[in-house]
């Protein structure tokens, strides 16, 4: 699960304490366990070894340089959303040509520097952005692999603001029409290479009901294709999701066996390896959250406490502009103190320094009745924490550390107000 615990009354990161960290690099501060990271992965990757697959990292769950380096030695590819986020991995040292590139609306220069690039395919969401593609490609001499994204119309019963795979999104093509524009594609864009079909239904599922519908539904499309098109790829997405509140306690595999409703990455493996398997393609994964979420937590400090007419409240240095899904879309992060409290808690708002009513990481929760000056770790932070931060009401962006067994690595600096500032223009006008 991850490898946070208390050892002799101190939360520790793997054999880290995270005060230690508090202390050397400030707060807040989102650590992230480099061994969570790779048994989530070694997971994945024994799950479905029985099936070729490909595994892409969703980058935009976490992008920090390190993180991505260490998904590149692990043979891992990546499935980005930008130009920004493919010229991250080559920075890290990853292969373009292990990439899938998503998104609805790529500029014309991201478009040019993919293929200067080799990326392996483009996930195209419209027709226009086909045409788009074909153009460039043909201008540079080049032919463009391509997979269309398929909307295959089934509810993940997931946030409104994370689901992806219905009729009322903005993502993919409806399944209605993805005949004929594939043979659109054959027939009229001759810089277009068809490489696969790509769909993708929501985030943080916890279920595998709705990937099992989407993967029966879109199936006989897939055998058709292949047969018409020879694609040589299948990718079903990601959007497994991760335990936010419930099982971190034990931080043991043992709570997957009491809880068989909630998905697992073996109970995933084993419902969808039947209906891939006989397609005999290749099924391309798109892990995010799952493989980081639960490997990261933000450190943060209490700074006041405060008694109001209705509501207790615990004033935190780590606000909405470090970690934004509690305000966003009601994102649930468990809450421990670093030192260890016995007492029965205190039902609390924690909230933090950003001047809005939106800026809390939980409300009317009861929490380990800590004080000012004690730290706090916001558990399950891996994912969209640091990658969704900003500078709002002018906040340096936290730093980032990575720990790997009893060694600290600081992987990215702590933002200064300089840096905040820097390419802003004063002009007397």
């Amino acid at each position: 699960m991850h490898q946070f615990a208390y050892k002799n009354g101190i939360l520790h990161c793997e054999d880290v304490d995270l005060s230690r960290i508090a202390e050397t690099y400030g707060t807040p501060t989102f650590v992230y366990s480099r061994n969570t990271i790779l048994a989530d992965l070694e997971e994945f990757q024994h799950a479905f070894a029985g099936l070729d697959t490909h595994i892409v990292y969703a980058v935009k769950a976490c992008s920090n340089g390190a993180i991505l380096r260490l998904m590149a030695q692990r043979g891992v590819g990546f499935d980005i959303v930008s130009g920004g986020e493919l010229w991250r991995i080559v920075r890290a040292g990853g292969d373009p040509a292990a990439c899938t590139y998503a998104g609805v609306a790529k500029t014309e220069p991201e478009i040019r520097y993919a293929l200067e690039c080799g990326i392996y395919c483009f996930i195209c969401e419209s027709e226009n952005e086909l045409r788009t593609i074909n153009s460039i490609a043909a201008d540079m001499g080049k032919q463009a692999p391509v997979a269309v994204r398929v909307n295959p119309n089934v509810d993940a019963h997931t946030h409104k603001y994370i689901t992806t795979g219905t009729h009322e999104n903005k993502f993919g093509v409806d399944i209605s029409r993805i005949e004929a524009l594939y043979a659109t594609i054959a027939a009229e864009l001759p810089h277009l290479r068809i490489r696969g079909l790509q769909m993708h239904i929501g985030s943080q599922l916890t279920e595998v009901h709705p990937f099992v519908a989407a993967v029966q539904k879109v199936s006989p499309l897939v055998a058709q294709f292949k047969n018409l098109y020879g694609i040589e790829f299948w990718s079903i997405g990601g959007g497994i999701g991760i335990v936010y509140d419930g099982c971190l306690a034990s931080g043991s595999a043992d709570w997957w066996r009491d809880h068989p409703e909630q998905m697992s990455i073996r109970s995933y493996a084993q419902a969808l390896i039947p209906l891939l398997k006989p397609l005999g393609l290749r099924i391309v994964l798109e892990p995010g959250r799952r493989l980081v979420g639960n490997a990261g937590v933000l450190l943060t400090r209490c700074v006041y406490e405060k008694n109001g007419e209705s509501k207790h409240f615990k004033m935190i240095d780590a606000g909405m502009n470090d970690i934004i899904r509690p305000a966003l879309y009601e994102g649930y992060h468990e809450i421990w103190p670093v030192r260890e409290h016995s007492d029965e808690g205190i039902l609390a708002d924690v909230v933090g320094p950003i001047c809005e009513s939106g800026d809390f990481q939980a409300q009317n929760r009861r929490i380990p009745d800590v004080k000012p000056g004690e730290l706090l770790a916001e558990m399950s932070a891996g994912a969209y924490g640091f990658s969704m931060s900003s500078t709002y009401n002018s906040r340096p962006l936290a730093a980032e550390v990575m720990v790997d067994g009893n060694k600290v690595t600081l992987i990215r600096r702590r933002q200064t107000i300089e840096q905040v500032v820097e390419d802003e223009i004063l002009s007397d006008e």
